[in-house]
């Protein structure tokens, strides 16, 4: 009996470090994509020195170690609830739908996180560096076209991988069917926050 109250306040604290991180994570996502976006739009060039390595060096360090933190406790949940647990089959030995689902949005998340510590973050590293010493070398703009471009896959990618991780505890069923309607449906909301970024919240109407 107490083994298994140790094993369930294990996964207790490892489902809520992994929410924590991942609110951390998609959050600042977010705010890269809908909000700072924008905000680049409208900020004038010659304060970007002055402003972008303050400001966005420090939502990246968040934005990066979130990610890393909910890849890591993610897939240390799975193991532990799915792998110890016994969650992985059913009692035909097959692999349990609620599984397939978790594994769907786990590669998804799996992708994201990648794209993040591989792609996304060494650009930007380059970039606030050059924007720090008022430089424009002329890789510059092919760097930003790629840290932007793997930013907004990300966050494409976030609208599925959310639906398969809530999916596996509230919706069990998985076929082509499923995952196509719901991976359309994740897409197409974030294409409409998309829309919406350049036309919400303008301090000037």
């Amino acid at each position: 009996m107490a083994s298994d109250d140790l094993q369930l306040n294990m996964l207790v604290f490892l489902r809520w470090f992994h929410i924590i991180a991942g609110i951390t994570w998609i959050g600042h996502l977010y705010f890269f994509n809908f909000v700072n976006s924008q905000f680049q739009l409208v900020l004038k060039k010659e304060l970007k020195p002055d402003v972008n390595p303050y400001l966005i060096h420090r939502a990246l360090w968040w934005f990066r170690w979130g990610a890393m933190m909910t890849f890591l406790f993610g897939w240390m949940l799975f193991l532990a609830k799915y792998g110890h647990g016994g969650l992985w089959k059913d009692e035909n030995g097959q692999i349990t739908q609620r599984t397939m689902w978790i594994l769907f949005g786990g590669l998804l998340g799996t992708i994201m996180w990648f794209n993040v510590w591989f792609v996304i973050w060494p650009a930007q590293k380059c970039i606030l560096s050059w924007i720090k010493d008022r430089q424009t070398p002329p890789e510059m703009a092919a760097t930003v076209k790629r840290a932007t471009l793997f930013s907004k896959i990300n966050t494409y990618l976030s609208g599925p991988m959310l639906f398969g991780m809530v999916a596996a505890n509230n919706y069990f069923s998985i076929n082509v069917v499923t995952l196509i309607v719901f991976s359309a449906v994740g897409l197409g909301v974030i294409w409409v926050l998309y829309k919406l970024a350049p036309k919400v919240g303008n301090p000037l109407g």
